[in-house]
């Protein structure tokens, strides 16, 4: 077993701790990640099946994607920092946001979706696979 990913908010009011590995280390260009990450692209982990504790009371919002996946965004009330994301339709899924985690230098992003909204000026490793919209899951 590999060691847990650790982290939470810029504050510190919200954490987390992940026992579990990612399946996916992803940079996604898709608008609703832009205008929540105030840049061009959010790098998250995906991790299914994973044991989650999480320590605080963060708030949540819903949106439903480009894609038509409603997703519910926990975030700090206190300092606002965005930290992890879970798909109502799919509770085993739980994203976090790299810049959370304690050891960024542990995200090594793996693919690119949605780069059909791709903006200019965000530029991405051109070695890495990258997907229009979202990846098939087959």
């Amino acid at each position: 077993m590999s060691r847990p990913f650790i982290g939470g908010c810029a504050c510190g009011a919200v954490r987390y701790h992940i026992t579990g590995e990612p399946v996916a280390m992803v940079d996604c260009q898709c608008r609703q990640c832009q205008r929540e990450s105030g840049t061009g692209h959010t790098s998250n982990l995906v991790f299914t099946g994973a044991t989650v504790k999480l320590e605080g009371q963060p708030n949540h919002w819903q949106s439903t994607g480009d894609g038509g996946t409603v997703k519910s965004r926990a975030f700090c009330a206190t300092c606002g920092a965005p930290v992890y994301m879970t798909f109502p339709a799919m509770p085993d899924y739980f994203v976090i946001r790299a810049a959370s985690l304690d050891e960024p230098e542990r995200y090594h992003p793996q693919i690119v979706t949605w780069t059909d909204g791709a903006q200019p000026w965000d530029r991405i490793d051109p070695s890495l696979t990258t997907f229009a919209k979202m990846p098939p899951t087959n």
